[in-house]
């Protein structure tokens, strides 16, 4: 049994309510901090500070009385003579606002819709589905005998009695693991078996890395060998080193691991009954699969489209030399993207490493890039030339259960970042990838756009046979570039316009809030906001820049994302140069960060995709505030106009979490610089290559291993997707604090009302006894997700308290590390799932549990208690 202790804080934070069947816990929302040394920000009484939303000292000002200033366009406790002075013109406009901002009501209204839009999308009882109209879709082949994807790898090691084969053991099999997955160089594995006896005490069935080799390539099967070959460009040949594309997509098609959650026909998501409101979160809730399956259905009913998902992106593999990759990597629409997006659970495959070389030769620059961009669509036309062919007729594909369909690989979507969209796409740099929006309207939020138009681009292509003249004058008329026989120009259903997916870290983390970063440090000086991030008090997952943010280089987007948690509330009150009003700023940087956590939700409603283009809308009806600062001339940005279609791409292919770079980023660790790490740098990607399938053998026998001694515990749960999860709390094994006195917990860690508290309790039930003078304290506790999707994954950890007094470091010679007691928002009984509304702010004092002793005595007949003293 675990209680928490918690005081009111003018600092808060959104961690959940902790539930009941944890404990029987006792929170205090007080009205006022404790007397024993208040919190981060000093010792304070209630009547000394104004707290928000007390707003009639302001409307009993003279000077303000008549002003129709939104809650927006006030700081509370400034002087407003000061700050915002009654000003003429465009000033005049900024202060006064819109009258629908400045209207309180109104952003309560707009407050309680957006609430309400929310909660129906988190309501998973009233989530219609509808399905396909034709269910051949998807439907499975006939067949007489069904045969797994585990029991067919058991036929191939040929050894049904020992469930390691071709390894002799398990300490066999486990050094082999270990070796290849975590061990160190070939060479140093092969020192340590030749040290004398090792070997043979072992029992191993090897004697040095080149025969852990041999067993791993001749006896394991594994996913497809790479093919080395030579593409002639311009009079010189490259290298690239690729997979046969049909049978990476049989890989992952058929992996035991994604049996029971592969999705074989599209839907429709409703989350009402009267089916007006549509939800969007996997693929195949997208319009893009059902539009396209009626267009094969037309050819050949009973059709299960694979959508094939491609990402490419050159990476850096050395700190120093400059020595790059360029790998490409594949997954399928078919795998849920909760388990797309995790590494570990391999739902990528590398599908080729394409030529990295620079062209230095040619000297002329548009000949060079010309050039490098006809040598990446020929790569990648070789590679993807199969899927013509299998996308049109479809073929015979077995899922991980055994069970037969005719699927078509359809090339669906291109993930990557503005570079790589502008190499695929054949557009000119500064142009949008998707549309025909002039390069000097993108930073219009009104400007029309129309889609670019594929027939006519594919006309332009096709003038290659009219002569080199012609081909480039079409080309131009067509908005791309001469390229030659584009990769995508052959595949079946696809619109490599539509295909450019948004990219929410480099588009928004490392491009939009970038930019926003450098406009406010113009804006109110680095200075200024470093000296804010000092001053922000610890809390959980907030991280903190103790030199600040503006003199950060290289930022990465994690850091970017860090940031964005606290930004808006450091530049809240910061007064601004020339005397102009704040709330223009404040608006457009609460626009651009709706956007930003708007666009990352993993289910959206047609109802919520409004809440989206008004936030984008929100940031460009006050971007005027950065011109007449002098900070910007215009908002031209390609990744600011890739916004607009962002609704539209949701609509189509789902929300951004299936197609986020983020995940392929991660992927250049293991499958790029490990691999080139385990090279000698000589003739590198043979190695690489040859590296890697080794290791995807390991990784594959580990999990048939697993299935032949335990079976396969992972089943399939279907639930609805949508932005619900229900979360667990967990303490530590043992406390942090076995004994605690209770004096100790009024002096040290403020609990200054647990003994009235207690003596409460005792009062209002007469047959209960507290009979301890001392408590186990915990000074962490955590809340983790059961995994709601049903895919098998384990408990993660989603949030956190920390409840720790002041205390003196050993560590770090005596250190006075000060007290941290984290803030939670406490449900009085009627908040809901979305918004805060029913929520209280509170500070945790202390997280303790009751001694198993005393639980045993607290509820035995009074006659039977020891004689204990009040406290």
């Amino acid at each position: 049994m675990a209680v928490l202790a918690a005081s009111r804080s003018n600092v808060h934070s959104p961690i959940p309510t902790p539930s009941d069947d944890l404990a029987d816990s006792e929170i205090e929302a007080d009205d006022q901090a404790p007397a024993n040394g208040g919190d981060f920000f000093g010792t304070y009484e209630e009547d000394e500070i104004q707290w928000p939303g007390d707003m009639e000292w302001y409307a009993n000002s003279s000077e303000n009385s008549d002003s129709s200033d939104s809650e927006d366009d006030v700081v509370p406790g400034l002087d407003d003579a000061e700050w915002e002075p009654l000003v003429t013109g465009r000033d005049l406009e900024d202060q006064l606002g819109t009258a629908e901002e400045d209207s309180t009501e109104m952003n309560s209204h707009n407050r309680d819709l957006r609430q309400q839009i929310e909660q129906r999308v988190l309501q998973e009882d009233a989530i219609t589905i509808v399905q396909y109209p034709d269910a051949r879709a998807g439907h499975p082949i006939p067949q007489a005998d069904i045969c797994n994807a585990n029991a067919a790898y058991a036929t191939v090691i040929n050894d049904t009695a020992n469930p390691y084969a071709p390894f002799a053991s398990r300490v066999d099999w486990e050094i082999a693991r270990w070796a290849k997955l975590r061990g160190p160089t070939s060479t140093a594995f092969s020192d340590l078996l030749g040290i004398s006896e090792v070997h043979e005490k072992l029992g191993l069935s090897y004697k040095n890395s080149r025969e852990l080799n041999k067993i791993i390539d001749k006896q394991l099967p594994g996913r497809p060998k790479f093919r080395r070959e030579q593409i002639v460009v311009a009079g010189e040949a490259f290298d690239v080193f690729y997979r046969d594309v049909i049978e990476c997509v049989k890989a992952l098609y058929g992996d035991p691991d994604f049996a029971d959650f592969l999705i074989f026909a599209p839907e429709r998501h409703y989350a009402d009954e009267e089916q007006t409101v549509r939800l969007f979160h996997d693929m195949h809730t997208g319009k893009w699969w059902w539009d396209t399956q009626k267009k094969l259905d037309q050819r050949k009913p009973g059709a299960t489209i694979i959508p094939i998902i491609i990402s490419s992106d050159k990476t850096q593999v050395t700190m120093f030399r400059n020595k790059t990759a360029y790998p490409v990597y594949l997954t399928i629409g078919n795998i849920p993207k909760e388990i797309r997006r995790k590494p570990s659970r391999r739902a990528h495959i590398l599908l080729a490493y394409l030529p990295t070389t620079r062209l230095e030769h040619i000297t002329n620059q548009a000949s060079r890039r010309r050039t490098i961009a006809n040598l990446y669509h020929a790569c990648m036309g070789r590679v993807l030339a199969p899927l013509e062919e299998a996308g049109l007729d479809g073929i015979v594909m077995k899922s991980g259960n055994g069970i037969l369909r005719r699927s078509h690989p359809l090339f669906a979507c291109f993930v990557g970042d503005y570079p790589e969209q502008v190499l695929v796409t054949g557009v000119k740099t500064t142009e949008c990838p998707k549309c025909d929006i002039p390069p000097a309207e993108l930073g219009s939020n009104a400007a029309p756009f129309e889609m670019r138009n594929l027939d006519a681009v594919l006309n332009a292509l096709a003038a290659i046979d009219n002569g080199d003249l012609a081909f480039v004058h079409a080309c131009r008329e067509a908005g791309i570039k001469p390229i030659i026989h584009p990769f995508w120009e052959p595949l079946p259903y696809t619109n490599i316009f539509q295909a450019v997916t948004p990219d929410v870290l480099h588009q928004l983390y490392q491009g939009l809030i970038k930019h926003l970063l450098g406009w406010l440090a113009e804006a109110f000086g680095a200075a200024e906001i470093d000296g804010r991030c000092r001053r922000l008090p610890p809390n959980h997952h907030i991280r903190l820049f103790m030199k600040g943010i503006t003199s950060l280089s290289q930022i990465s987007g994690t850091e970017h994302s860090q940031i964005c948690r606290f930004l808006l509330g450091i530049i809240i009150d910061i007064r601004l140069p020339n005397r102009l009003a704040p709330s223009r700023l404040i608006r457009a940087v609460r626009g651009l960060l709706d956007f930003l956590y708007l666009a990352q939700y993993p289910c959206h409603s047609s109802e919520t995709l409004t809440l989206l283009t008004e936030a984008l809308d929100l940031f460009h009806n006050n971007k005027q505030i950065f011109v007449d600062l002098g900070i910007r001339n215009n908002f031209n940005l390609p990744k600011l106009h890739a916004g607009r279609h962002y609704m539209s791409m949701i609509q189509t292919f789902g929300t951004t979490d299936n197609y986020n770079t983020e995940y392929t980023e991660r992927l250049h660790i293991d499958l790029a610089k490990d691999a080139y790490r385990a090279t000698n740098h000589k003739d590198e990607f043979v190695q690489m290559t040859q590296w890697l399938e080794r290791k995807e053998k390991i990784a594959r026998h580990e999990r048939h291993v697993m299935w032949r001694l335990h079976g396969n515990p992972i089943r399939h749960q279907p639930r609805p997707a949508n932005l619900s999860f229900d979360r667990v709390q967990t303490l530590t094994k043992h406390p942090s604090m076995k004994a605690v006195p209770i004096q100790k917990l009024i002096t040290e860690y403020g609990a200054t009302y647990f003994p009235t508290t207690r003596r409460r309790l005792e009062d209002l039930a007469a047959a209960i006894h507290l009979p301890f003078r001392t408590l186990p304290v915990y000074h962490i506790i955590k809340w983790r997700s059961d995994g709601a999707q049903g895919h098998g994954d384990p408990c993660v950890t989603v949030d956190s308290a920390h409840v720790k007094p002041r205390r003196v470091t050993t560590s770090q010679k005596g250190a006075d590390v000060p007290a941290r007691f984290d803030t939670v928002l406490i449900n009085d009984g009627t908040g809901r799932s979305a918004g805060i509304e029913g929520y209280r702010v509170g500070q945790i004092r202390v997280i303790f549990s009751i001694p198993q002793s005393a639980v045993t005595m607290m509820f035995l007949p009074q006659s039977s208690l020891p004689n204990i003293s009040p406290m």
